[in-house]
């Protein structure tokens, strides 16, 4: 996958939040006021202040391309991101108030793309990635799904080997089962068996379905009936979060979730367990630390967010247990270099490292003017 792009930097941690209310309940406060005030909760940092326009980021045509401290404009609608690990929540889209946006992500973000992120374990999204993440592989290079981040001649290649057409999404299936973190970054070896190849298929197929959480298809569930389920319902504001393993019995103040399994409570991200993660991001607005338009958030706990728990202790679960499968996987012997080379796979052309001309967009350019792709 030739074409990277480093992370978003929002420059801001108020623009996103794990509620779309929160997020317009910041947006009035910040246009509500004027002067020093407004300076002081925008956060100004050298790329992004009051007095600075923006371009409209590629499909967020209602945003104000005007100076923030002249005409705002109305709130832009909030979309959903992938903030941290396994952590789906909300972003304000106006490129006004974020420092650095990678407009080109946002060019081809639609509902074709998939995004893999490099972190220790490789993540695949369905939404457009924008926390403290690590590099950015989209698996298409154009909207629509039309060209293929994969470098020129390796389908037709692994199509000859293997005995049939390879897809992009298959090849994105292999790259989850068989890929490890290396000395150069994430390494995917090519196998020379198509036996593998079929295995590798079949368990990152179950990989992906379980990442995407339904994006692409039915949600996940667990097998043989089980479910976590509400047992007793969480309360105006839980104030902790805690694990019982005896009775799998995940506890958010008087509120309790079972049955939740010991690998799900247990799976860590980036050297943190990501349930805990999840409730802390959502309890930041109400601790000591929280400041200006970050201490925005909701009074009482919204029932949106126990849904989104047990989905999330779903996945955590099945990932837990594909784990041990996935580790086991031995793709067999590899493809030559030499091969690769032959097929012109290797090296892949400086053009397939950069993004690709998207000539179909009208985009507005700071100040209302039209931005040349």
């Amino acid at each position: 996958m030739p074409w990277s792009v480093g992370g978003l930097r929002l420059g801001r941690d108020w623009v996103a939040a794990p509620d779309p209310a929160a997020l317009r309940a910041r947006w009035a406060a910040l246009t509500g006021c004027e002067g020093a005030e407004r300076e002081r909760l925008f956060r100004p940092s050298r790329r992004r202040t009051p007095a600075a326009g923006a371009a409209a980021l590629p499909g967020q045509r209602s945003a104000s391309t005007a100076r923030f401290a002249d005409a705002p404009g109305p709130c832009p609608e909030p979309v959903r991101v992938l903030r941290e690990p396994f952590d789906e929540q909300w972003l304000l889209p106006d490129q006004r108030l974020i420092d650095t946006a990678r407009p080109e992500l946002w060019r081809v973000r639609d509902e074709h793309q998939l995004f893999t992120v490099e972190t220790p374990e490789l993540l695949v999204t369905a939404h457009l990635p924008a926390g403290r993440l690590g590099r950015i592989r989209p698996l298409h290079r154009r909207p629509g799904g039309a060209e293929p981040n994969l470098a020129p001649g390796l389908l037709d290649l692994l199509g000859e080997r293997y005995g049939g057409w390879a897809s992009p999404e298959e090849f994105l299936c292999w790259i989850l089962a068989a890929g490890r973190p290396g000395p150069r970054g994430y390494e995917v070896p090519l196998t020379a068996d198509p036996e593998r190849w079929r295995a590798g298929l079949r368990l990152g197929h179950r990989l992906l379905a379980v990442q995407l959480r339904g994006a692409r298809g039915e949600p996940p569930r667990l097998p043989g009936g089980r479910r976590p389920y509400v047992r007793s319902a969480v309360g105006a504001w839980p104030d902790g979060l805690a694990y019982d393993a005896d009775s799998e019995t995940l506890s958010l103040g008087s509120g309790t979730v079972s049955p939740v399994p010991q690998g799900a409570w247990e799976y860590e991200a980036q050297g943190v367990r990501v349930l805990e993660a999840w409730f802390a991001a959502r309890t930041a607005h109400r601790g000591s630390d929280a400041d200006g338009l970050e201490a925005l958030g909701p009074a009482e706990w919204p029932q949106s967010w126990t849904s989104e728990l047990l989905a999330l202790v779903t996945t955590l679960a099945l990932l837990a247990d594909l784990a041990p499968e996935r580790a086991a996987f031995e793709p067999g012997p590899g493809l030559a270099a030499g091969e690769l080379r032959a097929a012109g796979v290797l090296p892949p052309p400086t053009r397939a490292r950069r993004p690709a001309s998207v000539l179909d967009h009208q985009e507005e350019g700071p100040g209302g003017q039209f931005a040349l792709l």
